[in-house]
């Protein structure tokens, strides 16, 4: 077992076909580093699975539109997007549709909360 941290959740390299994130991302701090880090985790052609609330980051959600530009920044794209039923909740799913851009290249977006 790997102990993971706040911005590095200490995957193995290419190692997984889909990563999960449920009612988590708004609570990351360092999205950006976080991301970058997880990202080195896919596999080629893997996924990244997010389940958030359609709401402001301090209200414990991430709006679609925020998810979309930091994971952009990190040569991901959204594939499909879909709403949980009876509630503010949605799930997106993101594919790498780039190379992982170096660090100091990665444009941050602005986050309203």
């Amino acid at each position: 077992m790997r102990l993971g941290l706040p911005q590095d959740p200490r995957l193995p390299a290419a190692s997984f076909d889909r990563i999960f994130l449920v009612h988590m991302y708004h609570e990351v701090e360092q999205p950006y580093e976080f991301l970058w880090h997880l990202r080195q985790g896919l596999k080629p052609g893997g996924q990244i699975v997010v389940v958030d609330a359609d709401r402001p980051v301090k209200r414990h959600g991430t709006p679609p539109a925020v998810l979309d530009c930091e994971f952009t920044s990190l040569g991901l794209t959204r594939t499909s997007e879909a709403p949980l039923d009876s509630s503010d909740a949605y799930m997106a799913l993101y594919k790498t549709a780039g190379p992982l851009p170096r660090p100091g290249a990665i444009k941050p977006c602005a986050r309203k909360d």
